[in-house]
């Protein structure tokens, strides 16, 4: 048995694969630190501005006589002695605030340790008058099906009996503390419309017609679970409803692709589209290289199978693995876009909340255009060779094992 947890005469293109797209356990991002060099130009500045007030300080002229020498003499060493003691009251506070981002720092880095035999599963139970309900008991079985092939697929892939939770783990993780939800996002699988019922559940709005896009991504309404100390993750994660929804991997990534690139976007354009039509496209424009518009599907796929990418990962095309770590975190709800309504209704229904809350069916932008399909994915994927569907299928071979999707193609292997 190796480290991998296979058995000898194993699937060997599946064990390259487990290689490959291994499910191991995520460095916090270098994003996540604080930069010395701020600090720095902060001390700075606040040094000199003091020295500024000493030099204007000492050059006044008195208003009413001219004062002996020893009088300018006492004023200069006056200044001088004040202006000392506020700087040394400046560093005070700016050690101080360095103390407290250092502590904040040493929280983020310091790690959760978790038994996986000892983890606690939160998904309420059916209520007395719904077990004889034939559509809530099978959704229910539903969910502890999904639950299983997941539960078996991480065994099958990780061979621990620890798991090590750092809060960049649960850095996605949104909480609402009313009805105890624990909530990771998934982009491009209903989340927008998730987080407007969140916000609701918590009192921040009547109605989820009643939020924008702006205020559900940029407000900052919502807690993050990593916001919390050690104790106050341990005990949501413990305690808490924790619930996640996901999409068919292939379908989810052209969503990805029409939302960034086939739209006006002033961060993805620039950021990735400049680098992915720089090194992919042959002969590129000038107007192309400096502005980034315009990046096809085929240079697209290019970039997300390099393993020297111009340009970083994101969240919008990431693994679901990655996003929300589904073999150290147990979540009690998977739910799947495809099924979204049904599966999303239901989770409110059983963690009760109120009966005229319901899922958002509105489409949260580009409202006019077609939402993404499994035709239109097909068209997408059809621009491709049969080596880059395959290569991208490999991308994302966990999530459709661990989420038991299908094959998208039947050239697939």
């Amino acid at each position: 048995m190796s480290a991998m947890g296979y058995k000898i005469g194993h699937n060997t293109h599946h064990f390259w694969r487990g290689i490959k797209y291994n499910m191991g356990f995520q460095q916090p991002k270098k994003q996540d630190c604080v930069s010395s060099n701020n600090q720095d130009r902060r001390l700075r500045k606040n040094t000199a501005d003091r020295a500024a007030t000493v030099k204007q300080s000492n050059s006044l002229e008195p208003s009413e006589s001219v004062p002996t020498k020893l009088q300018s003499t006492d004023r200069r060493q006056s200044s001088i002695m004040f202006a000392m003691k506020d700087q040394q009251k400046g560093e005070e506070i700016n050690s101080i605030k360095l103390h407290k981002r250092r502590r904040r720092f040493i929280i983020k880095k310091s790690p959760i340790l978790i038994s996986m035999n000892s983890s606690i599963l939160n998904l309420p139970t059916l209520r007395y008058e719904d077990r004889n309900n034939s559509k809530w008991k099978s959704l229910y079985q539903i969910q502890g099906e999904r639950k299983r092939i997941m539960r078996e697929t991480c065994s099958k892939y990780k061979s621990n009996s620890r798991r090590i939770i750092t809060p960049y783990h649960v850095s996605r993780i949104f909480v609402e503390d009313k009805y105890r939800v624990l909530y990771c996002e998934v982009p491009k699988a209903g989340c927008s419309n998730w987080k407007r019922v969140l916000m609701v559940l918590n009192g921040l709005a009547s109605s989820t017609k009643d939020i924008q896009h702006n205020t559900v991504h940029y407000g900052n309404y919502l807690k993050r679970l990593d916001g919390f100390d050690h104790k106050g993750i341990y005990h949501r994660l413990s305690t808490y409803t924790k619930m996640l929804f996901i999409r068919e991997p292939f379908e989810k990534l052209v969503s990805a692709f029409r939302d960034k690139f086939e739209h006006p976007n002033n961060y993805y354009h620039p950021v990735f589209g400049k680098a992915i039509i720089a090194r992919y496209r042959v002969n590129a424009t000038k107007e192309a290289l400096r502005t980034g518009s315009g990046v096809k599907f085929k240079e697209f796929i290019q970039y997300l199978l390099d393993v020297h990418r111009p340009v970083g990962m994101d969240i919008h095309w990431d693994h679901v693995n990655r996003l929300c770590s589904p073999c150290l975190i147990d979540y009690d709800f998977v739910g799947k876009f495809e099924s979204m309504e049904e599966d999303a209704n239901f989770f409110l229904h059983l963690i009760g909340a109120p009966q005229n809350l319901t899922f958002p069916k509105f489409k949260d932008r580009h409202s006019n255009e077609e939402r993404t399909t499994t035709k239109i994915t097909q068209q997408y994927f059809a621009q491709l060779s049969p080596s880059q569907r395959q290569q991208s299928y490999d991308f994302y071979y966990m999530d459709y094992l661990m989420f038991n999707y299908s094959k998208p193609f039947e050239d697939l292997y």
